[in-house]
């Protein structure tokens, strides 16, 4: 029966007989594709074997999607392809050299911060290695920004599909999604991949990619980083271990700060959304023929709009906070390395490449709308500074204690200000109140008056009747 089917087929134009193909994908079927029906497609201008090898892709996409029609797998092996390419390793050689940075960094650590090493060794990662450590976390935050997408994809080509194919389309809402979610993922995939190239370190990125309390270091990207420095190998080595595990160590002292961060990341990309406009002008002129149409325009970032000032705002706050982590961490590993030759050239370079960022970094930029780079470092290290001369390495540490007193944006822009309060804390002396503070007391003192008058009320009306308790005139009136 099927073959009388198929051979009844024979007057059908490509454009139905692409449609006969979605529908067998769509239902379901998993016996394959003929491919002498796929051979009819000419007409259409569409390579047979790309449709043939995109129908499997999409097939094994429907069958095996993840939660919310993602493949978060789909990333990883995209993202493990890319990183393992090389095949290069970690030697014993290496291993071993790092393992003898670390424990100077950690020596030279102890000297110039009060916050406690960290409970478990630093390790040596290759690429790969780095990826299914870190992965988790990218999936955290890519995953508000893939699902948009989704959604808005099958929105656009529902709209746009002819009306003789809106039953079909509204039956594959789950398979449209996930070929976005998809692509999305695999893109996801790609930048993580090639950021694996450019990472030395765990907290190169400046967020908490690692898992709490870890810290790592890429020996295979040391070459990349180091090539124009012209500074011995052990030096950068011994900068970049010192670097990584203050980094580590302030975050597994300040347990809150990684959710904060995290926190703040993942606000502002479900505040993400997809162009709608963009989108649908995409759909409308979507070529079958070319598929990586949608591809380039995942990678460009074009169908992310603008910011709104809402989600400018959130981005400020989050520079804010990364640029004051930053900065904490240039202070500490400037003190630190002090007796290293070559640590002020080490810096520099580090503070340029954090600030310019590299081709991942900015494709991970275009995909998620979202540029990790502190614009406001240096200021947050020269309020560091001055906090460290002011009052020691003990006072600013602790200003790590809780999140109520991290420095914030103020302090940044007005460092005398939070020197001049640590000043007054460590004298002993109450600290300043500003409006707030005022309008704070006003408000409790008011509450206070009005609960007083009302408990002194309560006492007096012991009729119960809202009048007072005591003897009137009219009490003691002759009957």
């Amino acid at each position: 029966m099927a073959d009388d089917d198929f051979n009844s087929s024979d007057d059908r134009t490509p454009e139905e007989e692409f449609q006969e193909l979605m529908r067998q994908l769509l239902g379901g079927g998993t016996g394959g594709l003929d491919p002498e029906q796929l051979s009819r497609l000419s007409g259409m201008n569409i390579d047979p074997a790309m449709m043939q090898a995109v129908m499997r892709q999409l097939q094994s996409a429907f069958e095996g999607g993840g939660e919310g029609g993602i493949s978060w797998d789909l990333a990883q092996r995209q993202a493990l392809h890319i990183a393992n390419q090389e095949g290069l390793g970690v030697t014993s050689g290496q291993r071993t050299d790092l393992d003898q940075a670390f424990a100077l960094a950690t020596l030279w650590l102890s000297e110039a911060t009060t916050i406690s090493d960290l409970a478990t060794p630093p390790r040596t990662l290759t690429r790969g290695g780095w990826v299914e450590a870190t992965l988790p976390v990218w999936q955290e935050l890519a995953e508000p920004v893939a699902t948009s997408i989704a959604d808005a994809l099958t929105a656009a080509l529902s709209e746009q599909a002819p009306d003789d194919m809106q039953g079909l389309v509204q039956g594959a809402g789950r398979i449209m999604r996930t070929v976005g979610g998809s692509l999305f993922a695999s893109q996801l995939g790609q930048v993580v991949g090639n950021l694996s190239k450019e990472v030395v370190s765990g907290g190169d990125v400046g967020i908490p990619l690692m898992p709490d309390g870890e810290a790592a270091i890429l020996p295979q990207n040391f070459d990349d980083f180091g090539r124009d420095l012209e500074v011995p190998e052990d030096q950068l080595a011994l900068y970049v271990a010192t670097r990584e595990l203050a980094h580590a160590r302030l975050f597994r002292h300040a347990r809150w700060l990684r959710l904060h961060v995290i926190s703040q990341v993942t606000d502002f990309a479900r505040g993400v959304h997809v162009d709608t406009d963009a989108l649908e002008d995409l759909a409308s002129r979507f070529d079958p023929s070319e598929p990586e149409e949608l591809r380039r325009a995942l990678e460009s970032g074009a169908l992310l709009p603008a910011r709104s000032e809402a989600q400018n705002a959130a981005l400020a706050r989050l520079e804010n906070l990364l640029a004051t982590v930053e900065g904490w961490v240039e202070v500490v590993t400037e003190d630190a390395t002090s007796r290293l030759p070559s640590a002020q050239r080490i810096a520099e370079a580090v503070r340029r490449r954090r600030a310019v960022g590299g081709p991942a970094e900015r494709a991970l930029g275009s995909l998620v709308g979202l540029e990790l780079r502190p614009r406001r470092m240096r200021e947050a290290a020269a309020m560091w500074r001055a906090v460290t001369d002011a009052v020691g390495s003990a006072a600013r540490d602790a200003l790590w204690d809780y999140p109520d007193l991290m420095p914030a944006a103020a302090d940044i822009d007005d460092p005398a200000a939070l020197v001049a309060r640590l000043e007054a804390r460590a004298r002993g002396e109450a600290p300043v109140t500003d409006e707030m503070d005022d309008a704070l007391a006003r408000l409790l003192a008011g509450e206070e008056d009005a609960s007083s008058a009302e408990a002194n009320g309560d006492e007096n009306d012991v009729d119960g009747d809202g009048s007072s308790g005591s003897d009137s005139p009219d009490d003691h009136r002759p009957v």
